[in-house]
């Protein structure tokens, strides 16, 4: 017969145990196979070819990719956000044609990364190193690499536009 703390402790052994066959069997059962999988980096676009009768594209969250069909079944997968999503395909008549994940992983660049007590900064240093935008970069340093990056945007467009114009 066992006492109570004795029963507690096999009981606690037996939770652990459960717990740690299901973090070792979880990725297993939940992850979907490597060929339904589309691997793209955060910021970068993947194409992939579909069933040409796709007419109807469906992303499960467009914070993590973004789909846009185009001609031919061809589908633009970019990645926006870290983290899983999926996409399903259909034609016409509401069939679903396809139904894949879409693995979105972080920059392959050469990035370092400097903190400052909470606040976060990230730079690509490909050869040199220069500000870049990062999801969990502090509000500061986005803000500023953002309004920068929009400033040359427009004063490109506005050059270009002039230089149109005086044709």
């Amino acid at each position: 017969m066992l006492f109570k703390s004795q029963r507690i402790r096999a009981s606690a052994r037996f939770g652990l145990l459960s717990l740690a066959m299901a973090m070792l069997l979880w990725p297993a059962l939940s992850v979907a196979a490597p060929e339904d999988r589309i691997a793209v980096y955060v910021d970068q676009a993947k194409l992939v070819k579909l069933p040409a009768k796709a007419s109807t594209i469906v992303v499960g969250n467009p914070l993590i990719a973004d789909v846009t069909l185009q001609s031919g079944g061809i589908v633009v997968v970019t990645g926006k956000g870290y983290g899983a999503t999926n996409f399903i395909a259909m034609d016409r008549n509401g069939e679903v044609l396809v139904d894949r994940q879409i693995m979105v992983e972080g920059p392959t660049d050469q990035l370092v990364t400097i903190y400052r007590g909470v606040e976060r900064e990230s730079y690509s240093c490909m050869p040199i190193c220069q500000r870049r935008i990062t999801l969990g970069d502090g509000n500061n340093h986005f803000r500023t690499a953002i309004d920068q990056a929009g400033s040359l945007s427009s004063q490109a467009s506005g050059a270009a536009a002039q230089t149109a114009g005086a044709k």
